[in-house]
This record gives C-alpha cells, sequence and structure tokens, in this order.
C-alpha cells in the first residue's frame, strides 16, 4: 500500500501526462490524432494513436497545460485538413490522467481528470454562449442576405456592429471568470486574449498580479509579463535583431544596412485588410519626413507562390520604400524573430539600431516622428 501511494506521490511531481479514450461502441479500425492550433494554416499533428480494444492512448511530458484538438479518423483517410463535420474534441493536455469516454464520438464527450480541462469546461459555459449566439446568428443572415445586400457596405457593417457588441460582452464575462479564478491557468489565457497585441498596462497589470503565484510562474506567464513590462528582446531601448530578406528583385537587403537612419520597420501582407488600410498613413509619414532622416522597410507575410499579389498591392497602395519578404506567411523569419504574431505591426529604430516606439498607427505615427524628427 504504501508503495502504492508513493508511486501516486512521484506521478503527481512529474512533468508527464496520460490521455486516454475509450469508444465503448466503436465498430471498426480508427486512428486518433492530436493537434496543435487545428483549422489554422500552422496546425501541427503532435501525436497520433492506433485503436486497440476500442481505446486509443496517448502520454508524454509538458511543462505545463497545452490546449489541444483530439481529431477521430473514422474513414482511415488520415489526418489532411479541417472538416466541419469531423469528430473533434477541444481539450488541455495536463499533468495526470485525463479519460474521454463514450459511444462511438468524441465531439461532445465529457472530460475526466485535470483541474485545467475542468476550469475550461466552466469558462465555456460561463463565457462564450453570448459570442456563439450571436456568430450563429450573423452568419444566417449572412448566408440569406442578397447578393445586393452582401454588397452594401451598411449592411455589413450592421453585422460587424452586432458581432463587436458580442465580442464586447464575451470580453465582459472573461474578466469575471479571471477575478473569480485566479488561481487557474485559464484565466491566464483568457487576460492574454482580452489583453491583445495592444497591452493596455494600466488596466491589465493589476488583473495579471492578481493571478496566484503558481500561475504566474509558467512559461506562458512569463511571455506574457515581458510584453506587459515591456521587459524582453524587443522592448523599447533595446538593439533591434538584424536579418536579411530579399527584396521584390531578389536581392538580400539587411535591416542593418540603414544604420543611422530612423526606419520604421512594417509588418503587413497583401491579405491584410488592416494593413491596406493603415497604408496611406504610412505614406504620408514616409513623403513628409524621408527627407528628415528617415525610411521605411516593409516585411510582408505574404504566402508561397504569392509573389504577383505581393508586387501589386505595392504598386496600388504606392509603397515607394523597400519591400522584402521570404514568403513563407506566418512563418517569416523576420516576423518570426520580432515575435509577430499579428499584423499590421510595426517598430520604430533609430539611428543607432535602438527600438524607440512599437505599433505606431494613425495620429501616434505622426506624432512619434514629428516629436523626433524636429
Amino acid at each position: 500500500m504504501k508503495t502504492l501511494l508513493l508511486f501516486a506521490a512521484l506521478f503527481t511531481q512529474s512533468n508527464e501526462y496520460t490521455l486516454t479514450i475509450k469508444l465503448n461502441t466503436l465498430k471498426k479500425p480508427a486512428k486518433a490524432y492530436l493537434i496543435k492550433d487545428y483549422g489554422w494554416t500552422n496546425q501541427q499533428v503532435l501525436d497520433s494513436a492506433e485503436v486497440q480494444k476500442n481505446t486509443f492512448r496517448f502520454s508524454g511530458q509538458l511543462d505545463e497545460p497545452s490546449k489541444v484538438h483530439v481529431l477521430i479518423d473514422h474513414s482511415g483517410q488520415g489526418m489532411t485538413k479541417w472538416e466541419k463535420t469531423a469528430d473533434v474534441l477541444d481539450l488541455y493536455l495536463e499533468k495526470g490522467a485525463i479519460e474521454i469516454t463514450a459511444k462511438d464520438v468524441i465531439k461532445n464527450a465529457k472530460i475526466k481528470g485535470g483541474s485545467v480541462n475542468s476550469d475550461h469546461q466552466l469558462y465555456k459555459q460561463a463565457v462564450l454562449p453570448p459570442l456563439e449566439q450571436i456568430t450563429q446568428s450573423i452568419n444566417s443572415s449572412y448566408l440569406t442576405a442578397s447578393d445586393q445586400q452582401k454588397k452594401d457596405p451598411q449592411f455589413m457593417d450592421t453585422l460587424m456592429k452586432r458581432y463587436r457588441a458580442a465580442a464586447k460582452e464575451t470580453d465582459s464575462l472573461k474578466y469575471v471568470f479571471i477575478r473569480q479564478h485566479p488561481g487557474s491557468y485559464i484565466s491566464l489565457e483568457a487576460l492574454i486574449e482580452v489583453a491583445g497585441k495592444d497591452v493596455d498596462v494600466p488596466r491589465i497589470e493589476p488583473i495579471f498580479k492578481r493571478l496566484s503565484p503558481a500561475v504566474r510562474n509558467t512559461r506562458t506567464a512569463k511571455e506574457f509579463a515581458n510584453i506587459l513590462y515591456d521587459l524582453g528582446p524587443l522592448s523599447i531601448g533595446a538593439p533591434a535583431p538584424d536579418f536579411s530578406q530579399n527584396d521584390v528583385n531578389d536581392k538580400p537587403v539587411k535591416l542593418s544596412d540603414f544604420r543611422g537612419k530612423y526606419v520604421l520597420l512594417d509588418f503587413w501582407a497583401s491579405w491584410c485588410g488592416p494593413c491596406r488600410a493603415e497604408n496611406p498613413n504610412v505614406v504620408e509619414a514616409y513623403h513628409k519626413y524621408s527627407d528628415k532622416n528617415f525610411t521605411v522597410l516593409g516585411v510582408s507575410l505574404d504566402q508561397p507562390g504569392k509573389k504577383a499579389a505581393w508586387l501589386a498591392a505595392i504598386e496600388k497602395d504606392g509603397l515607394p520604400w523597400i519591400q522584402v519578404s521570404d514568403l513563407q506567411f506566418w512563418n517569416n523569419a523576420a516576423a518570426k524573430l520580432y515575435q509577430v504574431r499579428a499584423i499590421p505591426q510595426n517598430f520604430l529604430i533609430d539611428p543607432n539600431g535602438k527600438i524607440v516606439a512599437k505599433n505606431l498607427r494613425g495620429e501616434a505615427l505622426q506624432e512619434k516622428l514629428k516629436a523626433l524628427l524636429k
């Protein structure tokens, strides 16, 4: 008995997880997949398992909870791409034993084991319904609209207003959940979501500090703290990491080639609507200050095989500065170096190669340049 208790204690202290999926009435061979970022362009198959006596088993090591999707391939066609009808369940891999039991599909199965998964279920019940309901309603309105309505800016704006109102309500519910569950890893992820890429530090910092020490000590929390307190390698005053990518003529260009000037390192893409909407403001700034030791270096996150679209956008938007790209979409090497997870995003770099500002858009860009380049 003492041996069993010792083993249980050691197991709970280890970083090991086990995931057992039992489908009691499964009648034919099937395969299970663990997928990270399912449905996104960067989705990744982490592991797979063959069925044995109606059961799939996964195990591994992790340092903190990790959200994944479990997909059951009933057809034997293999894991290919996202499908609306796929048998998929989202869950968190976390230390200890996790069990899923169902008849023959897991889509709506209950998850047993693990405090993070329990909190995740509470979160989905308390926070997500308003946004899900309005999203379904908006989709229905759009699908039943006439072609003329779909081309009407006012009609589309009405749909977007409905969505933004639901998203705002959802954010309010997220704050409530975070306050009520300061010791939950789910609260950390919810806070990162509502904080977004342009963090309102006076609002977010007090909430972050109220999270439990255990949550704030996770790797994800530490990475977020670097952003929150601007302490990371891309903080204000830090040297801008150098890189080289090819320009539109396939000639290599280095960021350090612009040393001695103020450079706006501008991450964008031809497919990015907000980027294209911001381009006129950047063009105005360029023409206004290009004779005062200022320039722009554009880095495009266009997709493989889409160079023509990138070049067409440069011409249409009238972008006169140097443009570079490796045409690797979100895997763009420079974007990964600068931890770009959303665009448009920019970094203003001084003549000595140090970052002096970030995410300057609209009037903020004009005001910053006016202050620096009098």
